[in-house]
């Protein structure tokens, strides 16, 4: 199940994050000096909250926790930096407990944030871009076959280091073409 996280969130995802530290942390941007760590501040984790709510409000972007069948929290998927006008495009970002990783919940909460993002939002493109040693994160797209368009030098800041990413892109057309297949082996 998808769904925006909230405060009441806080302890699943504070554990989820502090178990995760060494899988998650080394694809991750660095926290900015001088601002509270939200993986241990749950006024940080609230204000975290509020602003993905304010992009929600303004179009501008959706994230959602990944909850298992037991409803415990395993990951996120957010869908940022919406744009509209001519380019209709989002970028996909995810992450899972590594205790969860090859299980199919990632890419069954990319279908499902497909499916959302062309069939709710009216998006044409959706984009991904992953470290190219990033080898679990790329893993989900080659099982869903997201297309690949090739490597962005120097793409992201992760670490302190600037990193080359794989990006890898779907459109509406190719959405239209493959729901059926990729809801049917994902997602029901």
């Amino acid at each position: 199940m998808l769904r925006p996280l909230g405060v009441r969130d806080f302890p699943a995802w504070r554990d989820v994050r502090r178990r995760n530290t060494g899988w998650l942390t080394r694809w991750e941007p660095r926290r900015i000096a001088g601002q509270p760590d939200v993986v241990e501040s749950k006024d940080a984790f609230a204000a975290r909250c509020s602003a993905r709510a304010r992009e929600w409000q303004l179009g501008t972007g959706y994230g959602f926790g990944v909850f298992s069948e037991d409803d415990a929290l395993i990951g996120e998927i957010n869908l940022s930096s919406v744009q509209r006008g001519p380019f209709q495009n989002a970028y996909v970002g995810y992450w899972v407990d590594e205790a969860n990783a090859g299980r199919g919940y990632t890419p069954e909460a990319v279908v499902v944030a497909c499916r959302y993002a062309f069939e709710e939002l009216g998006l044409h493109r959706l984009q991904i871009a992953i470290i190219p040693r990033n080898r679990a994160s790329r893993r989900v797209v080659e099982k869903l076959a997201i297309r690949e368009e090739g490597i962005a030098l120097r793409y992201l800041e992760i670490n302190g280091v600037w990193e080359d990413h794989v990006r890898y892109g779907i459109t509406s057309e190719e959405w239209d073409t493959r729901r059926d297949e990729l809801l049917e082996a994902w997602v029901l």
